[in-house]
């Protein structure tokens, strides 16, 4: 399999973007990448949504955080840095429609009904509002769950997600099309394909979830008439060296209402929401970078206010 082909389909796979049996999913806990230990979460299931079972699995306690993860990964994902979020959060992972503990079912893949099924998850679990924070596939469910459920979402963080297809450095789109079943013997080494096996209901759909992510990304999406419909408080954030263009984050950042003045001496123009730009980061090791929970969580907790000169100095005497 060419390496091009293989970083295509990690890149692809990243992108925006029958009833299992319950007790074995549940009895499959998520395993830090480091020590190889579950991180066993304090309450885990399936829900029954819209002809799904989704996975959840909730850890900590306080405010509630909905953490979605990349295409061709799950909750797992974030496990080095799930624990910094679950010490001020209570965090409810989910694994998506097809990937982790959750079957690929027979329903059609969008990030659309993706985003109506996680604001149902969260009203299932008996929660009216929460934050949400989505890397890449998951990010574009955020997206669509803010968009389509404004009521449901106090704040979202969106990391390393873009608005429209288009944002991806042009030489990928064509690599992106190549995503397909054909690919999956040469993957059988790989951690993606691992990790699904390891978790997933139905091991042998990984064929399938290939053909259906290439489908999903063959499609040109453009949302940005629904950019300004997000009136709650959002964050981007990217690698320096992430998979969309710059120009595609500024200007994502640009038409929620960011940079478009000086801030003003008094703050007075400062924007509700954030861009951040995490150096020495790319769209493959930001979803699990220390940096990213410093981040984010500042503004989760919506704090705004920072020390002004004389404050600085005052420190310094």
């Amino acid at each position: 399999m060419p390496k091009t082909l293989f970083f295509a389909m990690l890149a692809s796979a990243v992108a925006l973007i029958a009833a299992p049996n319950a007790q074995s999913e549940e009895t499959k806990p998520a395993m830090t990448a480091a020590t190889k230990a579950p991180v066993k979460p304090e309450k885990s299931g399936l829900l029954p949504i819209d002809g799904l079972n989704y996975y959840y699995a909730i850890y900590g306690k306080g405010d509630p955080l909905l953490l979605l993860h990349g295409g061709l990964g799950s909750t797992d994902m974030f496990a080095p840095i799930l624990p910094q979020f679950a010490e001020h959060r209570t965090v409810i992972a989910v694994d998506l429609q097809g990937h982790g503990r959750t079957a690929l079912g027979e329903r059609p893949f969008s990030v659309e009904a993706m985003g109506n099924d996680m604001a149902a998850v969260v009203k299932a679990l008996g929660y009216d509002q929460v934050d949400v924070m989505g890397y890449s596939l998951g990010g574009g469910v955020a997206f669509r769950m803010a968009v389509q459920h404004p009521e449901a979402v106090r704040r979202l963080v969106m990391v390393s997600t873009g608005y429209a297809t288009n944002g991806f450095y042009d030489e990928m789109r064509p690599q992106q099309a190549q995503v397909s079943a054909a690919a999956a013997p040469f993957m059988k080494d790989t951690p993606m394909y691992k990790s699904y096996v390891a978790v997933a209901p139905h091991p042998d759909d990984f064929p399938r979830l290939l053909d259906t992510l290439g489908a999903f990304m063959r499609n040109e999406r453009d949302f940005s008439a629904d950019v300004p419909k997000l009136k709650m408080p959002v964050m981007l954030v990217y690698g320096d060296s992430d998979m969309y263009k710059p120009e595609h984050e500024i200007k994502f950042f640009q038409m929620l209402g960011g940079g478009q003045k000086d801030a003003g001496w008094m703050r007075e123009n400062l924007s509700q929401n954030r861009l951040a730009i995490i150096p020495n980061r790319t769209h493959y090791d930001i979803f699990f970078a220390p940096e990213l929970p410093a981040t984010a969580l500042p503004f989760l907790d919506g704090v705004t206010k920072v020390k002004s000169w004389d404050e600085m100095l005052g420190e310094t005497e």
